[in-house]
């Protein structure tokens, strides 16, 4: 699929200008997809959804103007079809359940990488491809399943899921930002271990580095949480 207008049109909702360009480039980069707009609040999105068709939103939950839930409700309420893929950090199973009910198809986490957002996008370009009768009860169950990962996303060799949520944590309740050095220390793993998370975190959009002057000799780099959700 390489025509603009038989790929899946995706508007990309999120506040931080940061994450959302790092949104549009993402999707770009997973064949058979379009993002045709970004959005920073609620009140863009309803305009861009007037200009614009659009099959499936890439939905940050925390908007300046409400919550991404609320938007969703009131977009089916005016009559706006297209699926949602919830983009957050929460992770309160009852809005998960209350998503489904308003066309949330897929949640992704903060922090993920292009390899998560392309693993889900390519189960819902299969869910979204699924059309005409169904044969049987098989055929309905493969059409869903195809929206379920297989397990947990991989991380990079070395890293593991655990230790990224306390890196996360330490450098999102950092107001000021932090080196690798002070994340070792907070989180008690070495500063070269610090500094691999950290990487991953400004590769997957999550984080932003920058050269802390001040000291003698090489300038250390200092990370900072770029969603600040």
């Amino acid at each position: 699929m390489t025509s603009s207008e038989k790929a899946i049109r995706v508007l990309v909702v999120e506040d931080d200008p940061v994450a959302a360009d790092a949104h549009v480039l993402y999707v770009g980069r997973v064949p058979g997809f379009v993002a045709v707009g970004k959005a920073h609040t609620g009140a863009e999105a309803r305009r861009a959804l007037e200009r614009t068709p659009v099959d499936l939103l890439l939905l940050d939950l925390h908007l300046p103007d409400g919550h991404g839930l609320h938007l969703a409700r009131s977009l089916r309420a005016a009559g706006h079809h297209a699926d949602v893929i919830a983009v957050t950090s929460a992770r309160d199973l009852a809005v998960v359940r209350e998503g489904v009910s308003l066309g949330v198809v897929q949640y992704v986490l903060k922090p993920f990488t292009f390899a998560t957002l392309r693993d889900r996008l390519m189960r819902y370009a299969e869910f979204h491809a699924a059309v005409g009768e169904a044969s049987g009860q098989d055929e309905v169950d493969r059409a869903l399943a195809a929206l379920r990962a297989p397990g947990p996303a991989a991380l990079p060799k070395g890293l593991s899921a655990p230790t990224l949520e306390r890196v996360t944590i330490a450098l999102r309740d950092s107001a000021e930002g932090l080196t690798a050095a002070r994340v070792a220390e907070s989180v008690g793993i070495s500063r070269i271990t610090a500094r691999r998370y950290l990487e991953h975190l400004v590769d997957a959009g999550r984080a932003a580095r920058r050269p802390q002057y001040g000291t003698v000799g090489r300038p250390e780099l200092q990370y900072r949480w770029v969603t600040g959700q």
